[in-house]
């Protein structure tokens, strides 16, 4: 599908900026005719890099910012002192309008104040929530909110569940997703009383989802739903659990087929299944997560990605656009309040 976006880039954030933004950059104008970018950051060394893709360059604005928001930088910190940064000026293009969306692989609590402060929430939204795509047995489900929000409301999860729906509905293609709430077990009675309430709302709900109930860790990797909904507690700590996991099982496997000589051979002839297996499971397919519920599309990429990864996180960044994800979360938001008789901008106080 053809696009006609600009992206504002934070060149500079990342664990191997700017070279990999540049490079994802070029990869991701390939996959998506029409983006130009608008990069921010150090120009002599951005220049550089654009040397090396003339029909990239043709598309690329440079934006000066010398400086660069560090991985340990406080949130806080990054307030008070990051207004000049190559985040802060990309994030503050997105809300000049220069750019319709913002990519950063720099920190991400960094990246989550600056964004909340200068972008603001969508109407109806209390709190942005973080999103990811995770595979599962059946393809692919989002889950959210991966840690943004420690501790969450009835209303914070309804409205989670909102926008993790819109999300499938946008970049997914999914007319009507299933939506799970996160809890200690499938039954009614399960789990808090702000989880409970928020589940009573979503039966309720004449939203454009099918509200499948109370999931449990299982069930994520199971793709029982196509959006999964926690708390960022809850939901940080399965996340990185699964990926800990996965990472495991692979440090195993290439361990076994190393450990003889017969192993190797094995190994050899089931390279083309391992490379199937490997290419499934690549962290790199759904590297970014999405800032959900802001006005403006924010998208954080992985620090220690590659091109392609980096570039898939912008694809993240388009999607939205293309598709009017924020304008589905709002037209959605509007559909809850006719329910509940509350103004959307009420129940997000």
């Amino acid at each position: 599908m053809s696009t006609a976006h600009v992206i504002a880039l934070d060149a500079m954030g990342g664990d191997r900026a700017p070279e990999i933004v540049v490079a994802g950059a070029n990869v991701a104008r390939l996959r998506y005719p029409g983006t130009t970018f608008r990069l921010f950051g150090q120009p002599k060394k951005l220049e550089k890099l654009l040397g090396r893709f003339p029909k990239l360059a043709a598309d690329t604005e440079i934006v000066p910012s010398e400086m660069v928001i560090e991985p340990d930088m406080k949130p806080s910190q990054a307030l008070r002192k990051g207004g000049q940064s190559s985040m802060r000026m990309a994030i503050d293009d997105v809300k000049a309008g220069a750019a319709s969306g913002i990519v950063s692989a720099g920190n991400t609590g960094a990246l989550m104040a600056m964004a909340k402060l200068a972008l603001r929430t969508l109407p109806g939204v209390h709190r942005p929530a973080i999103a990811s795509m995770i595979p599962t047995h059946r393809g692919e489900s989002v889950m959210l909110d991966l840690g943004a929000n420690i501790d969450c409301s009835a209303d914070n999860l309804v409205q989670f569940a909102v926008m993790g729906a819109a999300f499938a509905r946008s970049v997914q293609g999914l007319s009507h997703p299933t939506v799970g709430l996160l809890n200690v077990g499938s039954e009614e009675s399960k789990g808090h009383e702000e989880i409970r309430r928020a589940a009573e709302i979503l039966r309720s709900a004449h939203l454009p989802l099918e509200f499948y109930g109370f999931v449990e860790g299982n069930d994520i990797t199971e793709g029982t739903v196509d959006v999964v909904v926690a708390d960022g507690f809850s939901g940080n700590i399965a996340l990185k659990t699964a990926e800990g996991t996965a990472s495991m099982y692979t440090d195993f496997l290439k361990a076994t087929f190393r450990r003889s000589v017969f192993s190797k051979l094995g190994g050899a002839l089931a390279k083309p299944a391992l490379h199937a297996l490997f290419k499934r499971f690549d962290p790199r397919r759904y590297n970014g997560g999405m800032f959900l519920g802001l006005n403006g599309v924010a998208v954080k990429s992985h620090g220690g990605t590659d091109a392609k990864g980096y570039a898939n996180a912008i694809g993240f960044a388009v999607d939205m656009l293309t598709h009017g994800f924020n304008e589905k979360v709002i037209e959605d938001l509007e559909l809850l309040s006719h329910d509940t008789g509350i103004p959307a901008e009420v129940a997000a106080q």
